[in-house]
């Protein structure tokens, strides 16, 4: 009888060791795969996020170049540019924003961003477009390309403006999601490090109950002995 007895309170300790054990493996699991996310979500935020917000700035820094181009030669008249000279720059600037634009395509986009940039590029092709209309123009009557560009051609590229700036405030919506998800995988964390504090002192009780009822079954073996 005391053979069984011990032996059924083994097995219950025992029992109780493992899933102790599967508890600390599985929070184990799950701490982990929290840091992993918390991870992937400042490289995302860094990679499909921080770049891609400095290459719209490029972007808009070359849209205020061609300005500058179509200004001095229409409105300004300067005599230091001329029409085709001014063809070569906007065309320099076009490749340097199609290159931005076909860099940041490969980066993680959500759909609303998509459509945003789809909206970008119709209109950045639309002013390309309207320009090399205008400067052709110019070539042979800059009056007259000049009156075109400020009667259509301030509007076009405020239009352009308008779609990237949209674009941006996109990207800084998804980066308060993605930090906002972060903070949900840190607060995880901070729940599967606080069970695992909890299941050391279960440990710990676990493992002092069993002294304390080894020591008790000590004393009673000496005192049947001592009968």
């Amino acid at each position: 009888m005391k053979f069984a007895f011990s032996l059924k309170n083994k097995l219950k300790i025992a029992f109780l060791l493992f899933c102790i054990m599967c508890c600390s493996l599985l929070i184990r699991f799950l701490e982990d795969k929290s840091v992993k996310k918390i991870n992937e979500s400042f490289v995302s935020m860094y990679n499909d996020r921080l770049v891609p917000a400095t290459d719209l700035y490029f972007i808009a820094e070359n849209l205020y170049q061609k300005s500058s181009v179509l200004q001095n030669i229409l409105i300004f008249t300067d005599q230091n540019i001329t029409p085709a000279a001014g063809l070569l720059q906007l065309t320099h600037h076009n490749n340097k924003i199609d290159s931005i634009i076909n860099k940041y395509q490969l980066t993680l986009l959500v759909k609303q961003e998509q459509r945003f940039l789809n909206d970008l590029k119709n209109t950045l092709f639309i002013q390309q477009e309207f320009e090399n209309k205008i400067l052709n123009i110019a070539l042979n009557d800059v009056a007259n390309g000049r009156k075109i560009y400020e009667t259509a051609g301030r509007d076009i590229s405020a239009n352009t403006l308008n779609k990237l700036s949209a674009l941006i405030k996109i990207q800084s919506n998804v980066g308060d999601e993605l930090i906002n998800d972060s903070k949900v995988f840190v607060s995880g964390t901070k729940i599967y490090s606080t069970f695992q504090v909890i299941l050391a002192i279960a440990i710990g009780v676990l493992i002092v109950g069993i002294i304390s009822a080894s020591n008790a079954v000590k004393v009673q073996n000496n005192k049947f002995n001592l009968n």
